[in-house]
């Protein structure tokens, strides 16, 4: 198939984009990488009346470095994250992640902020930036908001951001020298959808200790304070102190009725428990 017919406009800065949303009678699509996006036009799942291309913009594609965060562009690649382009300020865990997104062609085009916005629950980015504590810059008409990455998706496809928005920047904390993290996915095939996805985060010197389950059906279950499934304790986080069904009570607790999907998604952060243990 192919697409709907539809107006295209590339504009020259950021404000020029955010004026180009502001307009309620027609309905707008940004393109930043294309990578969802594209197949989505091409099957008329989406009809635009607008297209608006943001790939080009810098304030998009910059990277500011701070003592304390790092704050990413919207526009930034898979493989720029891969790649060390952006400096890693989480023990590895942001590039180490970005290298299991899909196929490198799919990485030299996705962004971070495109897969964050057409929040898909089998997307990396999103379990990994709720695991690490990132937020998310939103600009519109009146001004900035900020929201943390966790609370920017609502359920499948559908993340906060409201008309006339556009995600400006990802904002992600500087982590410690003890920071320890695992990541696992379940797939049938590389570059498939994941089937479930489990993400632990450790960071003492934040007094850190967060598991997120990715890929439910919905939006990710991010248990802030994950002591409670290692006994209570931030230090000892083993696979010896793992506790399997207090995972499978907070996944159930979440809504996952289905138990081969809870045994599916503990045993995910099972692994990537044992990954961070071998830190």
């Amino acid at each position: 198939m192919k697409p709907v017919r539809f107006d295209y406009e590339r504009p020259a800065d950021l404000d020029a984009a955010v004026a180009l949303l502001q307009d309620d009678s027609l309905s707008i699509k940004l393109l930043a990488g294309g990578q969802s996006l594209g197949p989505m036009l091409n099957m008329r799942l989406v009809q635009p009346d607008l297209l608006v291309d943001i790939s080009a913009l810098d304030a998009l594609r910059r990277v500011d470095e701070r003592a304390d965060e790092i704050i990413v562009g919207a526009c930034v690649t898979h493989a720029d994250f891969e790649d060390r382009r952006v400096p890693d300020v989480t023990a590895g865990a942001l590039p180490g992640v970005a290298r299991g997104i899909a196929y490198r062609a799919v990485r030299n085009r996705g962004t971070v902020g495109g897969s964050l916005t057409h929040a898909d629950p089998s997307a990396d980015w999103i379990s990994i930036l709720s695991a690490v504590g990132a937020g998310v810059t939103l600009r519109g008409a009146s001004g900035l908001r900020e929201v943390r990455v966790q609370d920017y998706i609502l359920g499948a496809l559908s993340a906060d951001l409201q008309p006339g928005e556009i995600l400006e920047a990802v904002r992600i904390p500087r982590c410690g020298p003890r920071t320890r993290w695992g990541y696992y996915k379940s797939c049938r095939k590389t570059g498939e959808f994941a089937q479930a996805i489990g993400a632990v985060f450790f960071d003492p010197d934040r007094d850190l200790c967060r598991a997120v389950i990715g890929a439910t059906e919905a939006r990710p279950i991010v248990l802030d304070d994950a002591r409670p499934l290692f006994g209570g304790s931030l230090h000892d986080f083993t696979t010896a102190t793992f506790d399997a069904d207090a995972v499978s009570d907070a996944i159930t607790a979440a809504g996952m009725s289905d138990p081969l999907d809870r045994r599916t998604h503990v045993v995910a952060l099972r692994r990537a428990v044992q990954q961070a243990e071998a830190a």
